[in-house]
């Protein structure tokens, strides 16, 4: 079983009942256990993530069929250049003594970036399934600065103003959440889909595809330090490679059965990658 070894990780935890700070239980580092009145216990999973969601929020976020299509694509590498210039946007602007919080992280595979280069990263998602996955993944490579929760983005289990930087990948965006866990002169890094996005397997299957509109929940109060985009072509080269993109966006939730089966027998597709990449001072302090 993984724990939680990163002492600067467990520093910024709280317990999501009674908001109180967090420590192992000494007890093989089996469970962690809050500071307040009534001590309560969260025990690690056997795959070395712990359930720190809000009494009201637990079991929800993506199933284990799409976490399960994302990992697989994920793990052939096509958004490989996305991973790297987020890791390159963390390494310039992050500082590496303060915790990156991942909040939305999925099944981590854009977490472990930063964490290879010694950063300290907290990962957080809704979703069993996702952070389990995650987990597993961290342990693979025997990655202890990394640690993965179960937690909703909108209300995350970290004390204020106390994680350094907060990467937001294709997740929902909680500015005022955000805002609250960051420090005052936080970075909060946002990845995000431009016009073209995908464009090649939105023409498959729609009569009409249109180009994606800016993100409505995008930072409103934050300072823009740095924006970049990432665009890049795909060749998909197998109908399972293909099922599985198709399952890991929200199109697969959209889409009428009868235009989703347009890609029932396709063997390859040439598909856009177009993210916008955008950097965003706090500034809690101003």
């Amino acid at each position: 079983m993984r724990i939680l070894n990163d002492k600067k990780i467990l520093s910024v935890l709280r317990c999501p009942i009674c908001g109180s700070e967090m420590s192992i239980c000494q007890n093989g580092g089996a469970s962690m256990v809050c500071g307040g009145p009534r001590t309560h216990c969260f025990d690690l999973s056997s795959s070395g993530y712990v359930n720190l969601c809000a009494p009201k929020q637990s079991g929800g976020g993506d199933s284990k069929q799409a976490v399960r299509a994302r990992s697989e694509f994920l793990d052939m590498e096509y958004y490989r250049p996305v991973a790297d210039a987020l890791c390159d946007t963390v390494n310039e602007y992050c500082d590496k003594g303060s915790v990156v919080l991942d909040a939305g992280c999925g099944e981590g595979y854009y977490s472990l970036f930063p964490a290879r280069n010694g950063f300290s990263v907290l990962g957080a998602d809704l979703s069993k399934f996702a952070v389990e996955a995650a987990s597993k993944r961290a342990s693979r490579e025997s990655l202890e600065n990394t640690f993965f929760t179960t937690a909703s983005v909108f209300e995350l289990p970290v004390n204020d103003s106390s994680v350094g930087a907060i990467i937001n990948i294709f997740a929902p965006c909680a500015e005022p959440e955000f805002s609250r866990a960051m420090k005052d002169d936080g970075l909060l890094i946002v990845a995000w889909a431009g016009e073209r996005h995908l464009m090649g397997l939105k023409q498959t299957i729609y009569n009409t595809a249109h180009i994606n509109s800016e993100r409505a929940d995008l930072p409103k109060s934050m300072e823009v330090l740095h924006e970049r985009r990432v665009s890049y072509t795909i060749d998909v080269d197998s109908n399972e490679s293909i099922m599985s993109l198709f399952a890991m966006t929200p199109y697969y939730w959209r889409t009428s059965q009868t235009d989703g089966e347009k890609l029932k027998d396709l063997s390859s597709l040439t598909t856009e990658v177009d993210i916008i990449i955008s950097v965003y001072r706090n500034n809690k302090s101003n």
